[in-house]
């Protein structure tokens, strides 16, 4: 497959790296030091057994002259995908798929900007990574990454996730994947966001008793939204799960916390703000996500010039 990746960061980078051992992959940054870095030294992958390799797909920092390809994925801050996807229309033929592993959901709106909706793959990984460098990913985590689509059945994609398979992602397809999307944002729209909002690791979330009051009623709004939705979540199965998370994870610090703290803009808009939105689509009041998106933005607001 000619597949284009949008975005060099530890995801992007490893998704990217991993593609190339079977595909023609192209990475496309904005970052002219990325850029010259993977071509001229490969993109590294260090795995969490103390190993490491060097893959070679080829980086670009726009598609310009490029022909369409099979495949575009979106792995960048979500707050910048409808400008990448914008600046390459290149990539994007009418047999393009163009596919989000993004955090959050509701990215296929902006996917539908530059693709038919049949033309559209979401899903989510259970891989996970972090940058050690420009071109350098520490690959934390594997698991499965599950595929499905915006409209109509998911076994159309079966071939795209034999591809990933055979290059060492294993996917799967589903027609159930927008729940599994979800089910995977609990911790991010409740836990998480408050880590960044207190400026806290997890275990305090769950050690604090206001602090916790906070992450349950954050909860019970996502859960609620969910199910008018049609995803039915049980509520004390998932409290149970994010308290786990908090508690076996004590001093961990989320992304973004560290956004946060180091003056840069969060991706709360594409997570917690994708509970707000869906609320208001369906008509479930979402009170506590509102006043956490608005504070979040606040203590972004805090770092930027008057």
């Amino acid at each position: 497959m000619k597949i284009a990746v949008l975005g060099s960061g530890a995801m992007g980078g490893l998704f990217g790296a991993y593609l190339s051992r079977e595909n023609d992959v192209t990475m496309v940054d904005i970052n002219p030091a990325v850029v010259e870095r993977i071509n001229t030294q490969g993109l590294e992958v260090r795995e969490p057994d103390g190993s490491s390799a060097v893959y070679r797909p080829r980086a670009v920092q726009n598609a310009r002259g490029m022909d369409p390809v099979d495949l575009v994925i979106i792995f960048m801050n979500a707050r910048f995908s409808e400008a990448a996807l914008g600046g390459n229309p290149e990539l994007i033929g009418p047999e393009t798929y163009l596919m989000t592993l993004q955090n959050g959901s509701g990215h296929e709106d902006t996917l539908a900007k530059f693709a038919a909706k049949d033309r559209i793959i979401i899903g989510t990984t259970q891989h996970n990574a972090n940058a050690a460098e420009p071109g350098v990913s520490n690959h934390g985590g594997s698991g499965v990454t599950h595929l499905g689509c915006v409209t109509g059945s998911a076994a159309r994609l079966q071939p795209i996730a034999d591809t990933f398979t055979a290059c060492g992602l294993e996917a799967d397809v589903s027609d159930d994947v927008q729940k599994m999307i979800w089910n995977k944002m609990f911790t991010n729209v409740s836990a998480s966001a408050l880590t960044g909002a207190l400026q806290v690791p997890l275990g305090f979330i769950s050690r604090n008793a206001d602090a916790w009051a906070l992450c349950r009623k954050l909860i019970r709004e996502a859960v609620d939204v969910a199910a008018a939705l049609g995803m039915d979540f049980d509520y004390d199965q998932k409290v149970a799960e994010v308290k786990a998370v908090c508690d076996n994870a004590p001093n961990g610090l989320t992304s973004i916390y560290s956004d946060l703290k180091n003056g840069r803009r969060s991706e709360v808009d594409t997570i917690s703000g994708s509970v707000v939105r869906a609320g208001i689509k369906v008509g479930v009041p979402t009170p506590s996500h509102t006043f956490l998106v608005g504070m979040i933005h606040a203590l972004e607001g805090k770092n930027l010039p008057n």
